[in-house]
């Protein structure tokens, strides 16, 4: 299980550990995140027709935590780090992309697992789902063609 440092909760990024036996219990505190974070954007968004459909103050603030909650809570699984760092599961990856207020997510997976053959169909859902929820993406190939995504506020909501 991922928890912040003062013990509270913390999305799955993709460079966290391998998730233990605790699966239905960790549904549960994602469900709880994504609902409270839905509830702020309702509170805070009275500007905006559709207040679920932008990202709250907060998101644009700490855009990987926002990004990796929105993917975990939409089903996608988190790539795993084992305890001496190689690569363990296959799935997103959420990390800092040198852009302030913009993440990058790639997928990611053990040498062997097929990511990169899974990576264009993976990374085009993990996209649908951040739009929805009003994330700009914008989809690129990198180092080797790796396909990954550069996600960001929507123009005008910048931090």
């Amino acid at each position: 299980m991922v928890t912040a440092p003062d013990g509270g909760f913390e999305p799955a990024t993709g460079d966290g550990p391998v998730p233990g036996d605790a699966a239905a219990e960790r549904a549960g505190e994602v469900r709880t995140a994504f609902e409270g974070m839905l509830q702020i954007r309702r509170l805070t968004g009275s500007d905006h027709a559709h207040p679920e459909g932008v990202p709250a103050l907060w998101e644009l603030h700490r855009p990987l935590r926002a990004v990796a909650l929105a993917l975990e809570a939409a089903g996608f699984p988190a790539s795993a780090l084992t305890p001496s760092g190689d690569r363990a599961r296959t799935g997103y990856r959420v990390s800092e992309d040198g852009t302030p207020g913009s993440v990058r997510v790639e997928w990611a997976g053990p040498p062997g697992s097929g990511a990169v053959h899974d990576e264009e169909e993976a990374l085009s859902g993990c996209g649908a789902a951040l739009r929805r929820l009003g994330w700009t993406v914008l989809s690129y190939r990198g180092r080797r063609r790796r396909r990954f995504l550069e996600v960001e506020p929507p123009a005008g909501l910048r931090a």
